[in-house]
């Protein structure tokens, strides 16, 4: 009955959504190209589809090719404004936790938060010489920005033709805008996805000939650690998480928190109690980010617990060649002279 309700909102939301597009089309609202090449990592949906696991991979693609890049992401949830460059300094706070993670993977890479993609991009420029291409983290609906290459993700337990609009769904942007994408990846597949799955993905998105089709999953890193772990996490969709850590340990128990969550005082210490029959804590590095920033890893340490951040990344079912050859033939027909 609820989502009955929100249909009538998702129609405005979406009517909305559609205006603001067309005018864009109409080039009533301007749109700037800047003479750099420009990847966006994007979705349609309101998170936990695999962006920043996502940009790490084309941020590593790129360093691993010899080309510069920097990172530009708007910094959700920081309590500064404006361009933000990312320095030894920095905290979830100042910039927001994904990229703040970004920046603690990537410590030689520029990364700058920015509202405005327009103008963070040209301040990068400005800031950074010799930058050879920008990789734009959530950017897909910054159409002030018109970006070169776009990366279109989308969960495979949720793909967006069969989602819907907010509030009804957690569709942010219109399903017709996936045309505007050059490759799309289907996140978090089932290791065990197998290439007749692929072919009914496929067949359902009916992609148009210039778009290709990855299909791509996450894999953690292995956990050397004995005992039952409490596990911690503040992101959009933790069931992912806890059903592999499951395998391994089956009476783990998950402690969830909204996405970006910002730890108070009274959250660490229902943490600390939730905590005490566990061995160990396991969190995402993502929340590591925010939870540096509090007592809980010293007052852990206190009670003989580790907090254990379990890195995440992009690995591929269909060949990662193939999408590898996109993304950086795209960067040498493009690159700066």
């Amino acid at each position: 009955m609820k989502g009955i309700l929100y249909i009538p909102l998702s129609w405005l939301y979406a009517l909305g959504v559609w205006v603001r597009h067309l005018l864009f089309d109409r080039r009533l609202l301007h749109s700037t190209k800047v003479k750099v090449p420009t990847i966006c990592v994007g979705n349609l949906a309101v998170g936990g589809t695999g962006k920043t696991p996502m940009t790490a991979y084309i941020v590593g693609l790129l360093l691993e090719n010899g080309y510069r890049p920097a990172i530009l992401s708007r910094g959700y949830k920081r309590t500064t404004r404006g361009f933000v460059m990312a320095d030894p300094l920095s905290t979830a706070d100042t910039i927001g936790d994904e990229a703040m993670q970004l920046h603690r993977n990537f410590p030689e890479v520029p990364m700058a938060v920015c509202e405005s993609r327009v103008r963070g991009v040209k301040q990068l420029l400005r800031q950074v010489e010799g930058l050879d291409v920008i990789v734009l983290d959530d950017a897909m609906q910054h159409r002030r920005l018109r970006s070169g290459y776009t990366v279109l993700l989308t969960a495979y337990d949720k793909l967006y033709i069969d989602d819907h609009m907010l509030p009804w769904g957690t569709l942010r942007d219109l399903p017709s805008r996936a045309l505007k994408a050059d490759t799309i990846v289907v996140t978090k597949c089932p290791e065990d996805i197998r290439p007749i799955d692929m072919r009914v993905i496929d067949n359902r998105l009916h992609l148009p000939t210039y778009q290709q089709l990855h299909f791509a999953g996450m894999e953690y890193a292995p956990i050397e650690q004995e005992g039952t772990p409490l596990v911690l996490a503040g992101i959009a969709h933790p069931q992912y998480m806890i059903d592999h850590i499951r395998r391994q340990y089956p009476q783990a128990e998950l402690l969830a928190y909204p996405d970006h969550h910002h730890y108070t005082p009274q959250d660490i210490e229902a943490i600390l109690t939730k905590a005490q029959p566990f061995d160990f804590v396991i969190t995402t590095e993502k929340d590591l980010q925010r939870l540096r920033m509090t007592p809980l890893l010293e007052q852990l340490n206190e009670q003989g617990k580790k907090l254990i951040a379990l890195p995440i990344r992009t690995i591929f079912y269909t060949p990662k060649e193939q999408f590898d050859k996109l993304i950086l033939r795209y960067v040498r027909e493009n690159r700066r002279l």
